[in-house]
C-alpha cells in the first residue's frame, strides 16, 4: 500500500465514484484519504493475538427473543391505524417514490 495517495490516485477513485473534484478537492482528498489509510495501518499493527473476538465490547447476551412460529396478524388490525388504506382490497396506500 502506498503511504501517499497521489493526485492521480484520488483523480482515478473520482472517476469509479462519477464525481467531478476541483483541484484543490483533488488536494484536500488526498491528504485526508492518506491520513484513514495511516490510521488504518496503525490499527492494522496492533497485537491482538492475546484478545478472544467479539461482537460486542461488553459482556452482553443476545437480547432478542427466541424466534419462534406465531400466528400472523389479523389484516383488520394491521390496516386499522393505518392511513388511507383500503380496507376492501387489504392494502396499504403509501406516497409515490420517485
Amino acid at each position: 500500500m502506498p503511504s501517499t495517495l497521489t493526485s492521480a490516485d484520488v483523480l482515478r477513485i473520482a472517476e469509479l465514484a462519477r464525481l467531478e473534484l476541483s483541484d484543490a478537492e483533488v488536494e484536500l482528498f488526498s491528504r485526508q484519504i492518506t491520513d484513514i489509510l495511516g490510521y488504518a495501518e496503525q490499527v492494522r499493527d496492533v497485537d491482538t493475538s492475546g484478545v478472544s473476538p467479539t461482537s460486542h465490547p461488553l459482556d452482553v447476551h443476545a437480547a432478542w427473543r427466541e424466534d419462534r412460529e406465531q400466528p400472523p396478524l389479523d389484516r383488520v388490525a394491521a390496516l386499522a391505524n393505518a392511513p388511507d388504506a383500503d380496507r376492501d382490497a387489504g392494502v396499504f396506500k403509501v406516497p409515490k417514490v420517485l
